[in-house]
Order: structure tokens, then C-alpha cells, then sequence
């Protein structure tokens, strides 16, 4: 059939011909289009089979050559692209203007600050010189500070304030709303800019700690991408986000005038260790709205001296002091708000052991447990919210975060062993260094959550928990913590009994990170799953490869996974926690799944500069009590040291025993935690910087030389090959070149000659630079190969000049990246590896030294 074609056609078409023809732009029509856009939807970077299929299937673009398609993709990405980096700065401009707005505020605040105390310099000078003041020995002050406003009888200002009646409590609430609000955008606490923390607008925010005050105090500032209800929703759950509440109770919810409610709450919070008592607060929550907008949440805690009623009382619980606290919520133009949050309480350090006050006396520590961590669950929230964490094994963010608070919350519960949880103590052995509980109750072992009777069916017994506290010294919590994680080995390569066996066997939950005598746990499997916002917190799945036992004929091979939470590791959190928390689970991984948490907990202890801290490991639980013995004993102790970098080290295992072999597991837990001790001892000794006879030989492999011979071959080998000194000092002293050789400021380390084919070149011996670079201890050294820390580039340069190095005794080798055994590439300008001679000019091994190196 013949087709009838208009002249108007042929000339578009003529004319879209030469336009191809002349390379100029190509108009297409909307039809062509959206052909072109539903292609790109699915793939927006379509090959040229892809194009050329594209012009067959759709007969709209057969008058296109593929040449115009491929640009019309290239310039429909650069535009996508465009739009998403315009959002982008928008986005980014919004949150520039509010943390100016922000800045500009604390500005403000800080100059008010800085006004008030040129005053009262000035008046403390004046009084200073006057003979009157200077007589008189009874006046403890003769400024009154905002910072002490807070400590002010607040009776003295309402003294007909009656707190049993609506018209009394929100008396109460307004006073605490105005102290809560100087305290937020004002003067009445002095704040310190807490170091570490620095203002921006994908920051955590602008955080302070309070100086020369009552109590302890914390306040940060910052944005998030939530409306500010939801921030306010957020914030007065504070059991999803705060780790060290145990419980929330609303006892009475009284609505006032003007729209907001007062709330009278009663709040448990955890022990961080064992060697101390747990808290609560019964507290006067006021939740209102102000002219500008703005959500306000304050609290403080109810006393007879704030005219308060008095709360109720539970045992084991020390009673705390909440000071006027709270939430200021301001909506940001464009989405979003702006937060301000101050914490500031009374933990009565005078109810625990002397050297355990700066835990509740440190306001770095509060802004990290409280402070912070609201601002980054805000954050947290805020990211799953509009989609940007990705899901982890198939699972929600959400579901990951709920995982990470069971973890954090059966640890904790482990650590306290509270009676209304069925925890009682079981008798000692005789020496008080770990503690025995005992759970038999079956609603409390594993949630509520959980089928308690099931379980209970099956287990035929309970849950035995086995706890010891530490304090270290000198040991950086981060680093102690990153290697328990890394090095699994070193702490739990012991065995257990025929109990442990025959419980893995069955598949309980009996011995979490225990090996069997034959080694039925080899290498572990780090599988990672979540993470928080900053990287503070990683969940993950370990898988322990099993290399089976035998039990009583049968033969058990299979691999063991545990469900562990690692916080902690960045070493610039001034005041954070460290903690390493796992659970054995099954290879379903069921959202329901029963947890078990064992692991550690390492809190750094500020140090004070007229208590000097003690120079070697203690075991707190058989040596502190709560006294003047105490205090006497631990002056005693600390007169002859300068460390000040202290941490209080929490252990806790969970076991399930069956009741006929209750005693039985006891003792095996009782001896498997004193051997986990010992293990951590050793790796804190190795961390800690002390002096190098301490260090140097901890660990030798059989026929190594003494650390202070090893030293000596290694500086004459290097004189004898390079013509040069390797220390440029004149020394006799073997003591001497030791030093000089562990304090070096390159890295020296010295790696085995004696390799096969199936056994590569490990390190004997590392200084303490190498040991900072490795990021490991003289223990763990001799699990390194040279071939893990070195790069592709690296491997080929060290082949190339390995001939050279066993005829003329040494090479000059370029500069690098090596990595770390958590995989942290470091760089070094130079390297000279030399070979190392014994007495009898035999060579020993191979000397590396890493010239000027720092981590990427």
C-alpha cells in the first residue's frame, strides 16, 4: 500500500537530517522523550548495544542517530547531576545559616560571660586590697557567681508554694523553665568549650562542659533535619536512647493553661561498674511551648528542700539530684531544628570509693553518656528517616538499632545484677575477686519478648553470671578495646570443662568466646552490619571458625557466631566510654532470638592533679571499700608516680547452667573469668608506654636472644653494612641502647629469616614505634607476616631488592603505605632494611627501619 507523505514532513524531516548531518542540537518531540526518559529511569548509562536496541524497538527515534542518543543521555545526566548538587547546597546553605544564627547566639552568651567576669575580677581585686575584707577571715566569698545561682533555695522565692496542688507544681515548673533557660542561652552555669568538638554544620554541634559549679553540668547546641515535635518525641523517650536507663515511669500527668503538661516521673538508672550503686531520680518534667515557637522540656528533681514531694524509694539505688535541666527546641526556617540541651546533676560521689568519684564528678564523661548521645540519636533517627543507612543483612536500620540497645541493656543488667530481676548472689570461693549471680527466673532471662517458658522448658536451669572490675593504668581505653576486638585469641584461649563442651555441643548458650582444649574456636570473621552516624558504634556478626573436638566419641565441626557491639574505638572522644558486648546466637539470626551479652567495659577516669594515680593494675572488688581506709591506702599507693591517665575495667560473662550442675559451671565461670583477667592484664601491660625492661620480652619465640643482646646486633649490623650509627650517640651502656632503641621515633622492627613456602616471614621484635604503626602489642606481634602490612607495590620492591640485601647486607628502599592489623595504611618517606648478624656473623633476621612515618 502506498503511503501518502505531506511536503510539510519530508522538510522536518529533511531539515532534523541536516541538522544531524552539521552536528548541531537535535529538538525532540515529547514523544521521543519520554521514550528516551523511561529508558534512563532504568538505565542511565546505556551501552551502544543498549542505544542501537533502543532505536530498533522504538520506531520515534529511527530519524536519530545513535551518536545524538548517547548525547542526549550524557547531557541528561550532567543535568540530574546538577539538580542533585543544587539541592545539595541548598541544603547545605540552610544549615549554614542556622549554625550562624547559632553562632551568633553563643557569641552573644559568651560575651555576656566575659563582661560578668571582667566584673567581678574587678571587684574581687578591689575587695582584695581593702583592709576591712582582708581582716576578715570569716567570709568564705565575697562574690556571688551566676554559675551558683542554681544552688539557691528555690523556696525562698515562692515561701507559700504548696507542691501537693496543680497550682504549686506548675509554681515549681515555671522556676524551672527560667532556670533551665538562663542555663541554655545565658550566664547562670560558667561553660568550657569542650576540646574535640568543633562547630559546623554536619557536625555534632557546639558542646561545653560546666566549670566550678554545683554537680556536674554538659550543654551542646546543635541541628537536625527533624520538625520539633518529633525531636520532642524523640528526646522524652529516654530509654531508646539513653544506654544507662534501666527504666521511665510517668507516674502523673497534669495538664496546665497554657497548653503544655507537667509530668511527675520516677527514672532507674545502671552502675557503670560493680564496685558501685545504682541511681534514680524522682523528677518534675515540664513540657510547654514559648511566643517564638519553640518546644521547651525541662526537669528537676523533686526534694523537701525544692518543696517537692517526696518520690518513691527502692533499695540499691543511691538517690540523685537532677538540677534544672532540659530541651529548648527551636524550628529552623526551611525544615529542620535547632536544639539546645543542657544536663546538669548531683550523682553523690561521696557514696562510692575514692578513686571511683571522677565517674560521677567528670562533666566530659556526663556530655558523653547523655548530652551527646541525644544529639547523635537525633541525627541517627534523622538519617533513617529520609532513607540514607542503608539497610544491614536484610534488615532494617531500625531493627539493627534495637539489637544494639538489647546488647547494651543485657550487659548492663549483667553488670548490676538487680534482685527484682531474680539476680542473688551466690557464696565465694574464698577469694573476692570475681562475683557469682545466679538468675532463675525465667520472665527475666532473656525479655519479654521471648517465650520465658520455652525456654525455661529446655534449659532446666538458669542464667550464672560471672563479674570482675580492674582499674588500668596508663592504658587508653579506645586502643585496649580495638584490640580485644582484633585479637580475640589472646584473651580467650582457654579451656572449659565437660559441661562447656557438651552445651556447645547442643547448641545453649552456655560459654560465650571460650575455646576447647583441642581448639575447637580457630580464626574469627568480622561481618559487618551497622553503624552509627559517626562511626562511635559498629554492630556486627563474628563467625568463630570451628575446627571441631571430640566429646565422648562424637565429633562435633561447626562454626560458632556471636552478635557483638563494639563502642568506643575513636581515641579523640574525650571522656567516652569503650565497650566490646557480645551475645552467641544460631546461623538464623531470628529478630526474636534469645541474647546472652558478655564482654567488657573500659571508662576512662579524669585524672586530678592533686591525686596522683597508681602506677600498677589493681583488682578493685578485694581491695576498695567506701571509707578512710580506703582513701588512706590509696594515697599510700599513688605518692610515687606521675601517670594520670587512669580506667576503670568492667567484666562480665553470662553462662546457663543446668541445676544439677549449677556448682559446678560456677567454678568453671569463676576460673574461666580469672584467666580472662590474667589474659587482660598482659595486653594492658604490653599497651601501656612504661619503661622498656617491662616490655621487651614479654614474649619470645623459643631460641630468640635477650632483649638487651638483640639490641646489640642490631646496631652493630647496621654500622657494619652502612658505614653509619644508627643512634648518634656514644654508648657502653647496654641498658642504655635498649632505651634508645624502643624509644626510637622511626620505626625499627625485625622479621624472621627462617621462611617456606607455606610459612611466611613473621615479626620477632618491634619497637615501641613499630608496635604505635602495627597498632598491636610485643603479644600479638608474632601473628604479623611481613606480607600483611606491606602494599602491592611494596611486595614487588622488597623481591626486587631481597637478592641485594643477602649479598651486600642492606637496601635503601622508596617511600610506601604499609597497614596496620586493623588495616590503617600508614605512609613512610623511607625505608632501609638490613640483614642482622649474631655473634658468630651468622645472619639472625632482617631489620627494617620506617623512616618519618604517619597514618593517611
Amino acid at each position: 500500500m502506498a503511503m501518502v507523505v505531506s511536503g510539510k514532513e519530508v522538510g522536518k524531516g529533511l531539515q532534523q537530517a541536516a541538522a544531524m548531518d552539521s552536528g548541531k542540537y537535535v529538538r525532540y518531540t515529547p514523544e521521543q522523550v519520554e521514550a528516551l526518559e523511561r529508558v534512563y529511569s532504568e538505565c542511565p548509562k546505556p551501552s551502544s548495544l543498549r542505544r542501537q536496541q533502543l532505536i530498533r524497538e522504538c520506531p520515534i527515534l529511527s530519524n536519530i542517530e545513535p551518536k545524538q542518543i548517547k548525547v542526549w543521555f550524557q547531557n541528561r545526566r550532567c543535568r540530574e547531576k546538577q539538580r542533585k548538587e543544587a539541592s545539595r547546597l541548598q541544603t547545605v546553605n540552610r544549615k549554614l545559616t542556622a549554625m550562624n544564627k547559632l553562632l551568633m547566639e553563643e557569641n552573644d552568651r559568651l560575651q555576656k560571660q566575659v563582661s560578668q567576669l571582667v566584673y567581678e575580677n574587678g571587684y574581687m581585686r578591689q575587695q582584695l586590697h581593702s583592709p576591712s575584707v582582708a581582716t576578715d577571715a570569716s567570709c568564705e566569698s565575697v562574690v556571688t557567681s551566676g554559675q551558683h545561682h542554681h544552688q539557691q533555695n528555690p523556696t525562698s522565692h515562692h515561701p507559700d508554694r504548696d507542691a501537693n496542688n496543680p497550682a504549686g507544681l506548675l509554681a515549681i515548673a515555671e522556676e524551672t523553665l527560667a532556670e533551665f533557660l538562663s542555663k541554655a542561652t545565658g550566664t547562670a552555669v560558667e561553660w568550657v568549650q569542650m576540646v574535640g568538638m568543633k562547630p559546623g554544620p554536619d557536625s555534632i554541634g557546639i558542646v561545653a562542659v560546666s566549670h566550678n559549679c554545683g554537680g556536674v553540668a554538659a550543654r551542646a547546641c546543635g541541628l537536625v533535619s527533624l520538625e520539633p515535635t518529633k525531636v520532642a518525641e524523640v528526646l522524652k523517650d529516654r530509654p531508646s536512647w539513653y544506654r544507662d536507663c534501666r527504666c521511665l515511669d510517668v507516674l502523673t500527668v497534669i495538664p496546665t493553661g497554657n497548653g503544655g503538661n507537667i509530668e511527675l516521673t520516677y527514672m532507674q538508672t545502671y552502675a557503670p561498674t560493680t564496685l558501685a550503686a545504682a541511681r534514680d531520680f524522682w523528677t518534675l518534667r515540664y513540657t510547654t511551648a514559648l511566643e517564638d515557637g519553640s518546644l521547651v522540656i525541662c526537669e528537676r528533681s523533686l526534694t523537701p528542700a525544692t518543696g517537692g514531694p517526696t518520690g518513691p524509694a527502692a533499695t540499691n539505688f543511691v538517690r540523685a539530684e537532677m538540677l534544672s535541666s532540659g530541651y529548648l527546641i527551636r524550628p529552623c526556617e526551611g525544615g529542620g531544628s535547632m536544639i539546645h540541651i543542657v544536663d546538669h546533676v548531683d550523682l553523690d560521689p561521696w557514696s562510692v570509693p575514692e578513686v571511683l568519684r571522677p565517674l560521677y564528678e567528670s562533666p566530659k564523661i556526663l556530655a558523653q553518656k547523655t548530652t551527646i548521645a541525644a544529639l547523635r540519636h537525633l541525627k541517627q533517627i534523622a538519617q533513617e528517616t529520609s532513607g540514607e543507612v542503608p539497610y544491614g543483612g536484610g534488615r532494617q536500620p531500625a531493627v539493627l538499632r534495637a539489637f544494639s540497645q538489647r546488647l547494651s541493656r543485657g550487659f548492663n543488667d549483667a553488670v548490676n545484677g538487680f534482685a527484682d530481676d531474680g539476680w542473688s548472689l551466690l557464696g565465694s570461693d574464698g577469694v573476692e575477686d570475681v562475683t557469682i549471680a545466679i538468675n532463675s527466673s525465667p520472665n527475666k532471662l532473656f525479655g519479654s519478648h521471648v517465650n520465658p517458658s520455652a525456654i525455661y522448658s529446655t534449659l532446666g536451669g538458669g542464667v550464672l553470671c560471672a563479674k570482675a572490675s580492674m582499674l588500668l593504668q596508663n592504658v587508653p581505653p579506645a586502643i585496649l578495646v580495638r584490640f580485644l576486638r582484633e585479637h580475640r585469641s589472646e584473651w580467650a584461649d582457654c579451656g572449659v570443662d565437660a559441661y562447656s563442651a557438651a552445651s556447645l555441643r547442643t547448641g545453649s548458650y552456655a560459654v560465650p568466646g571460650v575455646r576447647a582444649n583441642s581448639g575447637f574456636l580457630g580464626s574469627q570473621v568480622i561481618l559487618p552490619l551497622a553503624h552509627t552516624a559517626e562511626n562511635e558504634e559498629f554492630l556486627e556478626v563474628i563467625r568463630l571458625e570451628g575446627n571441631g573436638f571430640n566429646q565422648d566419641d562424637v565429633i562435633l565441626s561447626r562454626d560458632m557466631y556471636l552478635l557483638q557491639l563494639c563502642s568506643g574505638v575513636e581515641e579523640n572522644a574525650v571522656g567516652a566510654c569503650a565497650q566490646l558486648v557480645f551475645a552467641p546466637i544460631d546461623e538464623s539470626f531470628d529478630d526474636n532470638l534469645p541474647l546472652l551479652p558478655s564482654g567488657f567495659r573500659v571508662i576512662p577516669l579524669d585524672p586530678k592533679t592533686d591525686s596522683p594515680a597508681p602506677t600498677r593494675t589493681l583488682d578493685l572488688a578485694s581491695t576498695l571499700e567506701v571509707g578512710s581506709g580506703a582513701t588512706s591506702r590509696s594515697v599510700n599507693e599513688t605518692a610515687s608516680t606521675t601517670y594520670n591517665l587512669r580506667s576503670v575495667l568492667t567484666i562480665a560473662f553470662q553462662f546457663t547452667y543446668e541445676n544439677h550442675l549449677r556448682d559446678s559451671v560456677a567454678a568453671m565461670a569463676r576460673q574461666y573469668v580469672r584467666s580472662v583477667v590474667t589474659s587482660v592484664q598482659r595486653v594492658a601491660m604490653a599497651i601501656a608506654p612504661s619503661r622498656p625492661g617491662c616490655q621487651i620480652g614479654i614474649k619470645h619465640p623459643p631460641g630468640s636472644p635477650e632483649a638487651h643482646t638483640l639490641a646489640r646486633w642490631i646496631s652493630q649490623s647496621y654500622r657494619v653494612h652502612t658505614g653509619a650509627e644508627l643512634f648518634q650517640v656514644d654508648l657502653q651502656a647496654n641498658d642504655s641502647l635498649l632505651k634508645l632503641l624502643w624509644h626510637h621515633s622511626d620505626v625499627i622492627m625485625c622479621c624472621s629469616l627462617k621462611a617456606s613456602h607455606s610459612v611466611a616471614p613473621v615479626f620477632t621484635f618491634s619497637n615501641q614505634a613499630g608496635l604505635d604503626m602495627l597498632e598491636t602489642t610485643l603479644i600479638a606481634l608474632q601473628d604479623i607476616t611481613l606480607e600483611k602490612i606491606l602494599d602491592d607495590n611494596g611486595r614487588k620492591v622488597l623481591c626486587s631488592e631481597f637478592p641485594k640485601i643477602m649479598q651486600q647486607g642492606f637496601a635503601h628502599l622508596p617511600a610506601g603505605i604499609c597497614l596496620s592489623s586493623m588495616g590503617r595504611p600508614a605512609s613512610y618517606e623511607q625505608a632501609v632494611a638490613w640483614k642482622v648478624l649474631d655473634e658468630d656473623d651468622s645472619p639472625h633476621c632482617l631489620a627494617f627501619m620506617f623512616v618519618n612515618w604517619s597514618f593517611v
